[in-house]
C-alpha cells in the first residue's frame, strides 16, 4: 500500500446548494457537478481545488451516517481521503496492525473508485476515507 496525495476534503453542510453560495460563488472554486449518492444517502458537490478536491456533502435522509453526524457535530469538516495504490493491501495492513475499520471491505462508487472508511478512534480524531481510482 502506497498513500499518493490528498483526494479530497469533505465539508458536511444542511444544504448543497445553499453551501455553494460560499464555496462557489464567493469564494470562486470551481463547480464540477453535483451528484445523488443513493448508496450513503447524501448529496455530494464537487469542487476541484488544485490536485484535490473540496467535497461539500448534505444528507438527504434523517437516518443516513451523515445526517447522524450532522445532528451531533453540526455542520464542519467531515473527513479527509487519500489516494492509495491499492486499497486490498491498505486494508490488510490496517487490520494487522488493529486499526479499527467502518469499511472492512472497499465499497464502489458508480466511476468504479473503491473507498473505504478508517474509524476516528484508531487516527486521532479524523474520520479518513482510503480511495482507490480506477
Amino acid at each position: 500500500m502506497t498513500p499518493i496525495k490528498i483526494n479530497h476534503i469533505a465539508v458536511v453542510v444542511d444544504d448543497v446548494q445553499a453551501a455553494l453560495g460560499f464555496w462557489h460563488e464567493a469564494l470562486g472554486i470551481p463547480l464540477a457537478h453535483v451528484e445523488h449518492n443513493e448508496a450513503e444517502a447524501v448529496d455530494i458537490a464537487f469542487l476541484p481545488l488544485g490536485e484535490g478536491e473540496i467535497e461539500l456533502i448534505a444528507p438527504f435522509t434523517a437516518d443516513s451516517g451523515v445526517a447522524k453526524y450532522l445532528a451531533k457535530k453540526g455542520a464542519g469538516l467531515h473527513h479527509l481521503c487519500i489516494d492509495v495504490d491499492d486499497i486490498a493491501a491498505a486494508l490488510d495492513r490496517l487490520k494487522e496492525r488493529g486499526v479499527e475499520l467502518i469499511n472492512e471491505e472497499p465499497r464502489q462508487r458508480p466511476d468504479g473508485t473503491l473507498y473505504a472508511f478508517v474509524h476516528p478512534k484508531s487516527t486521532g480524531g479524523v474520520l479518513l476515507e482510503l480511495y482507490q481510482r480506477p
